[in-house]
């Protein structure tokens, strides 16, 4: 049976689309739709049942889905195992962020490993929680690191760092003179928060929840999508906000901006995102391990 057969049908019941499907292997709809369709008349059953412009796996696709995972699964560590031995790092990985991991916390680390491998290529994706995570359960990405929790079971979640938030405000600001910010004192205040899919806009949300409030309760006027934006808002007296402590290393050295820990403290975990069943080349996990050991003395759980 053909490799490449299996890995069509793969990927069409991943994201039960022929059209999607066809964007993902650089394949023509109609060349997917042959590979199933011949794959189909091997097995002497239908795979996918095709109603009303929708598609879904038919019992027998269900059962041979499990197989093929296995046999790609496999497929994946003989192609590391190889590439290992002979020592291959050249290749292209491709690797999302969420936005504060993208544009604080990445650039360093993708410097160093370029360095340390120069044949590699990187392509850095950079977009909310959610946006990086579908990415990901789409194979358009190899690794996601996100902020937010991650909701589907269908992909591998590793927590594997700790950032805290903290409330940010002008220097001048009446707040300056607490020694922590609760959830009361934030519903006292014009508030300037994080789009919709925005990993930190849902911890903060559950930090409320737990503190007895929610965000109906803020009093937010205007809704950004980058904490640069967010930083400057706060700077031009719109308001305070909650960012991670790891973007205003600089601000809070230059005087332009003023943080205090939230009552309680609040630490979140960053996770790394892979797919479970998906050819690994050795450059993917060494990507993956340098992330994981670059990282950690990075960000570090906050003193009690």
């Amino acid at each position: 049976m053909s490799d490449r057969r299996l890995q069509v049908f793969h990927t069409v019941a991943g994201v039960l689309s022929f059209t999607r499907a066809a964007e993902l292997l650089h394949m023509t709809q109609p060349a997917v739709t042959h590979q199933i369709r011949q794959l189909e008349e091997e097995l002497d059953t239908r795979l996918f049942d095709r109603t009303n412009n929708r598609i879904g796996l038919t019992e027998a696709g269900a059962h041979v889905l499990g197989y093929a995972e296995r046999i790609m699964t496999l497929y994946g560590e003989m192609e590391t195992s190889m590439k290992a031995m002979i020592g291959d790092r050249t290749g292209l990985v491709t690797l999302g962020a969420s936005t504060t991991i993208g544009e604080y916390l990445l650039p360093g680390l993708l410097g160093e490993f370029r360095a340390r491998f120069p044949e590699v290529q990187i392509r850095l994706r950079v977009a909310n929680t959610d946006t990086v995570v579908a990415m990901v359960a789409d194979n358009a990405i190899d690794l996601g690191v996100v902020e937010g929790t991650v909701e589907n079971r269908q992909l591998s979640v590793e927590a594997s760092l700790s950032d805290e938030l903290v409330a940010i405000m002008p220097p001048s600001h009446p707040l300056c003179g607490r020694t922590a910010i609760d959830a009361a004192a934030l519903t006292e205040q014009d508030y300037i928060q994080r789009e919709p899919g925005s990993g930190t806009r849902r911890v903060i949300a559950c930090w409320l929840s737990e503190s007895g409030s929610d965000e109906t309760g803020l009093a937010s006027p205007i809704e950004l999508g980058s904490t640069e934006a967010i930083k400057g808002a706060v700077r031009a007296g719109m308001g305070i906000s909650i960012v991670s402590r790891a973007t205003i290393v600089n601000e809070l050295a230059l005087g332009t901006l003023a943080a205090r820990p939230l009552s309680p403290r609040l630490p979140r975990p960053f996770y790394f995102v892979r797919q479970r069943q998906k050819f690994r080349t050795h450059l993917m996990d060494e990507l993956f391990q340098f992330a994981r050991q670059y990282l950690e003395p990075v960000a570090r759980p906050p003193a009690p």
